[in-house]
């Protein structure tokens, strides 16, 4: 009997913490994919190395001895070329840890060491083999560790490219067999039973082995519901960078074509939700409307909508102007309407069995509306018939820029700063013609320090002009922010322009002989510029940063290479065009990007962010284990000095029952049909001492009699002290 009382608790502490270690490694196994950790198995080792000494319990002393030489075995494997525990090793060791806690103590977490950053991450394991033997082995609580797993695990699944699917599985299968296990070990603690087939272990671990295994197997292979909510993350994402901006007057958006242009600004979240089909034999800009009247803050439309028949106005070119003549249908995609028609440029007429088409003088944009005038929205297909134009460079440098008729197009708030005016001046300086102008403002903004990004978008503060803090404050946005300021910058120097906005050509999807067909989603929606040219027209021009215009532009052949170059730019048909999105940069400016990255804490250096809260998460967890674990010695104390410094029956009460609580939390709780007199008796047999029944006679004398000025106060309190030294040693 006494040999399976000893062998037990070894067996099912060695079971439940090899099942504390499985799960943990779960937590390392993702580093290697969501962050810079390399040498992966170096740090499994150590854990696995540390589990084990925590698990035989050996003397805390030797434990740390052997813990801390093999942390420092490990850190020279990996960053010394030196002898072990040389005078040079040692000397180098301590000029690095120098080096770093000066970086520490000024909070530059950014240059801390590789070394470093690899002592403190084998540190957080040593420390974690401690509280998973408290928690698995002395507590046998693993529900929390169980469940910060799962959260660990879903969230590393969801934001980042790790795929957690087999980790989740395997954490299940350990987590069911570690529960079956602590709960079965407490309940034949609590009802104190043996058996003697016990002794096989196999026996009872057949049950537990089988139950996992087979809801496992029933739960992977079961058919499965597709997923019956919208995805949380882009939603998430928008509240976090939301709430992470606010401060700064910024706001998070989602990406697709709004009609409320009066304050732009912003981040936006990307939805690639589709919105139509379109089948066609270019692609081209789906334009929607234009606005005329800048604001400072966004943009607005001079005067209100004025719809007239579409056959009452003149073609968009002039008839020197080369154009084909096309054809494209649009189907929307899902729910999906519009009050206005997507057209191409050259848009002539709109074949559908209902309405006629209308279109605004002022803002270009077409509806369809019915015999009473009312405007049809719930098209789910139409086919346009366009012009579509070829727009010759020769053509456009001769032509000379005028303003009559045009004042709209060149105005410009009274609170636009000077600044913004001198810029346009500077870049043009050296141009002759009006193309030559705008060709130098839409390419300024490659070549000068400007950003391409949909994230951490400032919002102009009160009496910002919305331009110029992008002109000279922030230097990054997205199509709204480049096409509003080329208009500016434009109408600075009194070139006619005016922004336009719609949707991109959007994905080839399909093709035949005869069109193409493209997918068009809420992140190709985009804004433009389209600069008059006496006649000519309006023409388009595309200043946003990883972007191609998509209109046709041709020149002679006589023409120098310069000239060339500029057409070939213009004429980039064949790569599609890429959505409202962050462009792909080439490799070579990735690992630009990630030099700078790291050189750098300012530019969005995540890797200190990270060991800023490894270095938190370490010292909480220190600051929590030393006190829970010392909690009972410290409560013993508190609980002391109560009834010591005010003897009556209520603290000696409260300390009696404080015994018993620590008791059973040692696992040796008193049983329903046991007397106080037999529990003392059971209690002094285990701990081979007698203050449990002298305890108990004091309490019982207290209890029944009420005589506590004849019990004696400093014995009782050796008694009481010596016994929780006992429960606790």
């Amino acid at each position: 009997m006494m040999k399976y009382e000893q062998s037990r608790p070894i067996f099912f502490t060695s079971l439940l913490y090899i099942c504390g270690y499985i799960l943990f490694l779960e937590w390392l196994y993702p580093l290697e994919q969501v962050t810079d950790t390399h040498n992966l198995t170096v740090f499994v080792i150590y854990s696995a190395f540390c589990f084990v000494i925590s698990l035989f319990q050996i003397k805390w002393w030797l434990s740390f001895i052997l813990k801390g030489v093999a942390l420092l075995f490990i850190v020279n494997h990996l960053f010394f070329e030196t002898t072990f525990l040389s005078p040079i090793w040692m000397e180098q060791l301590f000029l690095d840890i120098g080096f770093n806690m000066d970086a520490v103590l000024s909070q530059a977490w950014y240059q801390l060491t590789p070394m470093f950053r690899s002592v403190l991450f084998l540190l957080l394991i040593w420390l974690m083999s401690y509280l998973l033997h408290y928690w698995f082995v002395v507590m046998k609580k693993i529900l929390l560790f169980v469940l910060l797993t799962f959260v660990y695990l879903a969230i590393l699944d969801t934001f980042t490219v790790y795929n957690g699917a087999l980790a989740i599985i395997r954490a299940f299968i350990i987590s069911f067999i570690a529960l079956g296990v602590a709960n079965f070990s407490k309940e034949m603690d609590r009802e104190a039973i043996s058996f003697p087939w016990m002794k096989k272990s196999a026996a009872w671990m057949i049950p537990i082995v089988a139950i996992v295994a087979f809801s496992s197997a029933i739960g992977f292979a079961a058919p499965k519901y597709d997923p019956q909510w919208p995805d949380p993350v882009p939603f998430i994402q928008s509240s976090a960078e939301n709430a992470s901006i606010a401060g700064e007057g910024s706001v998070v958006q989602k990406v697709g074509y709004g009609e409320d242009d009066t304050r732009l600004g912003g981040s936006f979240v990307q939805d690639y939700t589709p919105v139509f089909q379109a089948k066609a034999e270019e692609n081209h800009y789906w334009r929607i409307e234009t606005k005329d009247v800048y604001t400072g803050k966004g943009w607005m439309n001079s005067s209100e909508a004025n719809y007239v028949p579409t056959n009452r106005i003149p073609p968009m070119y002039d008839n020197t102007v080369d154009t084909e003549e096309l054809e494209a249908t649009i189907e929307f995609q899902g729910n999906t309407s519009f009050d206005k028609i997507l057209h191409p440029y050259g848009f002539k007429e709109i074949s559908t069995h209902r309405g006629n088409a209308y279109v605004d003088l002022n803002s270009e944009a077409i509806q369809l509306r019915d015999e009473g005038f009312e405007v049809i929205n719930d098209l789910n297909t139409f086919t346009v018939d366009y012009d579509y134009p070829t727009f010759n460079i020769d053509k456009l440098r001769e032509t000379p820029t005028i303003r009559e008729s045009l004042d709209s197009y060149t105005q410009l708030p009274e609170t636009l700063p000077e600044r913004v005016k001198e810029l346009a001046k500077e870049i043009t300086a050296g141009e002759e013609t009006a193309y030559d102008k705008v060709k130098a403002i839409e390419q300024y903004f490659s070549t000068n320090g400007f950003t391409y990004q949909t994230t951490d978008v400032p919002v102009p503060k009160e009496g910002q002009d919305y331009v110029d803090q992008f002109l000279f404050d922030s230097k990054v946005g997205y199509c709204d922010n480049y096409s509003t300021a080329m208009v500016v910058l434009l109408r600075s120097i009194d070139i006619p322009a005016r922004w336009a906005k719609g949707f991109t050509g959007g994905e080839e999807i399909d093709s035949t002989s005869d069109y193409n067909v493209y997918e068009v989603t809420n992140a190709n929606a985009h804004s433009w510029v389209e600069v008059f040219f006496p006649e000519i027209g309006w023409v388009p021009f595309e200043p946003t940063q990883g972007f191609s215009n998509l209109s046709d532009f041709q020149t002679s052949m006589a023409d120098t290479g310069a000239e060339q170059d500029d057409v070939l730019a213009q004429q980039d048909q064949d790569e599609q065009q890429t959505p409202e999105e962050t462009p792909q940069p080439s490799q070579e400016e990735e690992n630009q990007e990630a030099e700078a990255a790291m050189a750098s804490p300012s530019e969005g250096n995540s890797s200190f962010h990270w060991l800023y809260l490894v270095i938190l998460l370490v010292i909480l967890a220190l600051l929590v284990f030393i006190g829970y674990r010392t909690r009972f010695r410290w409560k013993t104390i508190i609980i002391k000095r109560k009834f010591m410094a005010n003897w009556n029956a209520e603290n000696y009460q409260e300390a009696y029952h404080y015994v018993m609580k620590l008791l059973r939390h040692r696992g040796d709780g008193k049983l329903p049909d046991e007397t106080l007199r037999e529990y003392a008796v059971k209690i002094d047999r285990k701990y081979s001492t007698d203050e449990m029944k002298k305890l108990t006679q004091h309490y019982e004398q207290l209890l029944y009699r009420q005589e506590i000025r004849e019990v004696p106060r400093t014995e009782i309190a050796q008694l009481w002290q010596n016994l929780i030294k006992r429960i606790l040693a």
